[in-house]
């Protein structure tokens, strides 16, 4: 995975909830996933695409493939920040997300692909493609 520049196009900030971690008291490696999701929903909502418009109209961003890497874990309590960016490889969505402590820390690092259906059907994404459109690097 790629991750050597910052040209990052969204940053959420979170922070590591109580039912979040394990016996370990670190966050269990699942929860990233989490993380990753709410970022992509809060990026889209900011984009102008909300979730319950694309149910509406029939639109579904499916995940096709995640890879992630774990850098460092995360206790109960602590904060971080979470970061995308976007490509296109034909069909599919590449999200870029990595997250973050505040100090700059890597967490996770993940590529992220997503692909569309409308109405049931696979297909190009060109609605979330002129969504995207400002946003695609």
């Amino acid at each position: 995975m790629n991750h050597t520049d910052d040209n990052y196009i969204f940053e959420l900030p979170m922070k590591v909830r109580d039912y979040e971690v394990d016996a370990e008291g670190i966050v269990n490696n699942a929860n990233y996933l989490h993380y990753l999701e709410v970022t992509r929903h809060e990026f889209c909502e900011w984009a102008g695409l909300s979730f319950a418009r694309m149910h509406a109209d029939g639109i579904y961003p499916v995940l096709s493939r995640v890879e992630i890497d774990y850098k460092h874990p995360l206790g109960l309590g602590q904060s971080m920040v979470s970061k995308l960016k976007l490509t296109r490889k034909g069909p599919l969505f590449v999200f870029i997300q990595d997250i973050f402590t505040p100090e700059g820390l890597p967490v996770v690092r993940a590529r992220v692909e997503v692909a569309c259906l409308e109405n049931g059907r696979l297909t190009r994404g060109e609605v979330l493609a002129r969504a995207f459109s400002r946003f695609l690097q």
